[in-house]
């Protein structure tokens, strides 16, 4: 399927940058002429996943996390976060609800498992020492032509 519109975006993996993703995120979608809750959906799955790269794959080092974006012409959306920080040894069990490498800290272990909820689709491709890969899903609603399309 041919690819409408695509954007990638690197930024530093820092708290306050997870806000600015989930506003590239809103900008990128909004000509596609989203509904409220796919928005919100995708905005939260992206969240989630930012987060993560952020304090789970660099955890308080420096480090660089990827966004990128695509819609295809079939209401595809893509959306994949990367990070070249410490990586998953086990793929399986960190997207166990509750599952956290970090015990004793206010995070609920829920972030996989919020994504899968708000996605269609949800995959994760990480090695240890390599980083990780958070490929988001999500089919949106065919309405009236998106301004994409029009172009």
């Amino acid at each position: 399927m041919k690819s409408l519109n695509e954007i990638r975006l690197d930024f530093p993996a820092i708290p306050e940058n997870e806000g600015l993703a989930r506003m590239v995120v809103s900008a990128f979608l909004l000509p596609l002429n989203p509904t409220v809750e796919e928005l919100a959906d995708v905005k939260t799955a992206v969240s989630e996943a930012v987060t993560n790269a952020i304090v789970h794959g660099y955890a308080e080092r420096e480090g660089v996390v990827r966004l990128r974006a695509d819609y295809r012409e079939d209401g595809l959306l893509t959306v994949d976060v990367c990070d070249r920080g410490c990586g998953i040894a086990d793929v399986a069990r960190a997207r166990q609800p509750f599952f956290t490498t970090l015990e004793g800290e206010e995070r609920s272990g829920m972030g996989f498992t919020v994504m899968e909820s708000f996605m269609d689709g949800v995959e994760v491709k990480s090695a240890p020492n390599v980083g990780t890969t958070v490929r988001l899903t999500k089919r949106l609603l065919t309405r009236e032509e998106p301004i994409a399309r029009r172009a």
